[in-house]
């Protein structure tokens, strides 16, 4: 019997904890949930509920396509470089999606759980944008379970209101700009991940933290 609630733990077939917590480290009916979720007491992922501010969502909004991205992508580099201060960073995910329990997500998976126990704690008392964050370990490991796989295809349906995570995506000369620049800090720092406080992260070209 424990091996079968092991095998179960999380997915549809459990009828105690939420599925969708587990898989998504969110729920759309939060406390209200009939079933469990598990916050775990250790990850390599944290997550910040609602921190990126989409200019798309707000009605006064009259930028175009072009400075929205740019929007976007002076937030995704400020925080990739403010998050390598804490541990090798190997994932950034920002939801691009208009539901209540996902809008403006951010997910960072650190390969180290200690690095992203060091990051939540220190988050949480820190701000970004005028606004305060708020940081906790995710259950989230695997963001192609976690990411709707009808988004990057021929579309989803349901939109912005998928219970799945549509994935806010970087340009791709900023997406290979981090990544080189990351590859050449590991190298500078010997991947020795207890040297991260004596070298300097990589630096963003504009800072809001």
């Amino acid at each position: 019997m424990a091996n079968f609630l092991a095998s179960i733990f999380g997915t549809e077939q459990d009828k105690v904890n939420c599925s969708f917590y587990f898989k998504i480290g969110a729920c759309r009916h939060g406390d209200r949930c009939s079933r469990k979720h598990v916050k775990p007491t250790y990850s390599q992922t944290i997550l910040m509920p609602n921190m990126y501010q989409n200019p798309a969502h707000d009605p006064k909004n009259r930028m175009n396509e072009s400075q929205a991205q740019n929007h976007f992508d002076a937030f995704y580099e400020d925080l990739w470089c403010e998050l390598c201060k804490y541990g090798e960073l190997e994932e950034l995910v920002v939801c691009d999606n208009n539901n209540d329990h996902l809008i403006g997500n951010v997910y960072a998976r650190f390969k180290y759980e200690d690095s992203a126990q060091k990051a939540c704690d220190e988050l949480n008392n820190r701000w970004y944008a005028a606004r305060p964050i708020y940081c906790e370990l995710s259950p989230v490991t695997d963001f192609r379970e976690a990411c709707c796989r009808l988004n990057s295809g021929e579309g989803c349906a349901r939109a912005g209101f998928c219970n799945f995570i549509h994935r806010k995506n970087p340009s791709e000369e900023l997406d290979r700009e981090l990544q080189l620049s990351t590859k050449k800090w590991l190298k500078m720092r010997g991947r020795d991940e207890r040297s991260v406080s004596r070298s300097p992260s990589p630096e963003p070209a504009r800072r809001r933290f």
